[in-house]
């Protein structure tokens, strides 16, 4: 695996060269996002890193997104489409007003969110075509950050050009969940919240161009939804070095674990880093775990850290600006990915590019992004975690040897500005089928 993922990554594009080669006229684009989350998810950090990286490239930038609203640079206009952003309402029963039995986008948001569905995609995509009618703005490209909704196929329908990011295919997120769910009534609500996917399996079949972001991602895409790999194109992720790199004036905390997790998304693993560190509380009563994450009160983390008795051995912490997550790195000894599948795989990049030693499950494009710099592990196996984790703790030379090959492999790989090289490419490809 890591000798195919090495021969992809052999000739990357430096800098100097995609400043030679960047001569193509500059381009109106708009990037979507039906939810923007600047500080947990991705698809946040995918829009405002790469409408940052297109605009230093010399193109204009507009990103639409929906509620939580991202956090973009000076000069990237947002348009703001807000919904009824019911995950910040403490009852979604009570969040409906008087005024949302007016519209039907808001009603269907109300009623599919209280009966256990997920209707952002699809209410972003009636609100997003409501608003290209009514204001007909003029860009050369649209690029949707995974909404793939029914909106964006109405606009591609317009003769508008449009490129579609698919992150990973959200089956997998159903497949993991289902699997670890024994109750029949979670299950149906499982598959109740994910009633989603037959809008994307629909829309994705009839998508002109479609972009992701690693090559196990490209095969599980096409897997998933039935389509050629030939009609995929990869992007890879960047990295944003400048922000995201060692603090050497910040002294690392021994036996401090970091771990970036949704605590409650069985996708993401953390229930075997935390049976791993109870594992090694036993013997190493000073390990620490920090998960850049919110815990959900009473939810399965929460049981299990109480069944493992970990609290003394544990913090959550969320919302906070890049800055402090970069500091956060800067104090562990070490960084856990323990996701059962990553389609890229930010947080193990963003460990690498600030010098952290990193242990990785080889949960999808995983391997691809770590490579030989990092100690992948099987998913699932809390065994493997705490082994590896044991090793970098006595192993100071080899946590300093990967911190070191860490970063040089992100820098010398993944950046968001060949990632808008290429992106670009991409755009003028596309206008020339047009």
């Amino acid at each position: 695996m890591l000798n195919s993922v090495n021969k992809i990554l052999q000739s990357p594009i430096s800098e100097e060269e995609i400043t030679q080669t960047s001569m193509h006229r500059k381009l109106k684009i708009c990037l979507l996002g039906y939810r923007s989350n600047p500080f947990s998810g991705g698809q946040g950090i995918y829009i405002r890193y790469l409408s940052r990286a297109l605009q230093q490239a010399g193109h204009s930038v507009d990103v639409i997104s929906g509620q939580p609203y991202p956090i973009l640079d000076e000069g990237i206009r947002l348009i703001k489409l807000p919904s009824l952003n019911l995950f910040e309402e403490e009852s979604h029963i009570k969040a409906l007003k008087w005024k949302h039995l007016a519209s039907f986008t808001d009603f269907f948001e109300w009623f599919s969110m209280a009966t256990g569905g997920f209707p952002e995609p699809y209410t972003f995509g009636r609100r997003l075509k409501k608003y290209f009618k009514r204001y007909k703005p003029d860009y050369d490209i649209v690029h949707d950050n995974q909404s793939l909704c029914y909106g964006t196929l109405a606009l591609q329908k317009n003769d508008i050009a449009l490129v579609t990011t698919i992150h990973h295919p959200i089956t997998s997120d159903l497949s993991i969940a289902l699997a670890n769910e024994t109750n029949w009534q979670m299950r149906l609500l499982i598959k109740r919240w994910h009633s989603f996917l037959g809008m994307q399996k629909n829309v994705v079949s009839k998508l002109k161009h479609i972009v992701t972001v690693s090559e196990v991602s490209r095969r599980d895409i096409a897997d998933a939804f039935k389509i050629p790999t030939a009609g995929l194109k990869v992007v890879h992720n960047g990295i944003d070095t400048e922000t995201f790199k060692p603090q050497p004036e910040i002294t690392r905390v021994p036996y401090r674990i970091m771990a970036t997790a949704s605590a409650d998304q069985p996708l993401k693993g953390l229930q075997y880093l935390l049976r791993a560190i109870a594992e090694l509380a036993f013997t190493c009563p000073d390990i620490h775990l920090e998960v850049l994450g919110k815990l959900k009160p009473a939810g399965d983390t929460e049981k299990l850290v109480n069944e493992l008795n970990l609290r003394k051995h544990l913090t959550f912490t969320s919302g906070v600006e890049t800055q402090e997550v970069v500091n956060m790195y800067a104090r562990a000894s070490l960084v856990v990915v323990p996701s059962v599948y990553e389609g890229f795989g930010l947080p193990a990049g963003e460990a690498m590019s600030c010098g952290v030693p990193v242990i990785s499950t080889n949960g999808g494009a995983l391997p691809e992004v770590v490579g030989d710099c990092g100690i992948i592990v099987p998913v699932r196996d809390p065994e493997a975690i705490a082994r590896a984790i044991e090793e970098l703790i006595n192993n100071p030379d080899k946590r300093s040897e990967l911190s070191k090959r860490g970063r040089e492999r992100i820098l010398k790989y993944f950046s968001w500005k060949v990632a808008a090289h290429e992106m670009v490419d991409l755009y003028h490809e596309v206008l020339e089928k047009q």
